[in-house]
């Protein structure tokens, strides 16, 4: 009795400890994404596609199916910003999901300057 129940608790941790390890994961990569998309010589694209090379090598290719990159204006300051849609993990990496949001922001850097 007391080992099923500190097996079941042994488990949750698990499984907490990897839907962290998956959000943390997601959101330096849109960081790391859209810092790439705010450099004066690249483009939004440009973004998007190290975001997706570091979900996949960092957690698996099916993380990285849903990233967008948007350019906007906060303040009078240019903006980039790199959303990831990616399924929370429910029972490790497999079973029925649901999904997260995550987001990066990073400044666009000013051609002339």
């Amino acid at each position: 009795m007391v080992s099923a129940l500190l097996s079941l608790i042994f488990a949750s941790v698990l499984q907490l400890g990897l839907a962290l390890h998956v959000r943390n994961t997601v959101t330096d990569s849109a960081v790391a994404g859209a810092r790439q998309a705010g450099l004066a010589d690249q483009q939004p694209s440009d973004g998007a596609e190290l975001t997706r090379a570091l979900v996949s090598a960092g957690i698996g290719e099916a993380y990285a199916q849903d990233i967008e990159v948007v350019e906007s204006e906060a303040g009078g300051t240019r903006i980039v910003v790199v959303t990831v849609t990616t399924p929370i993990p429910v029972l490790g990496l497999l079973g029925p999901q649901g999904s997260w949001e995550l987001s990066g922001r990073a400044l666009v850097e000013d051609v002339d300057g």
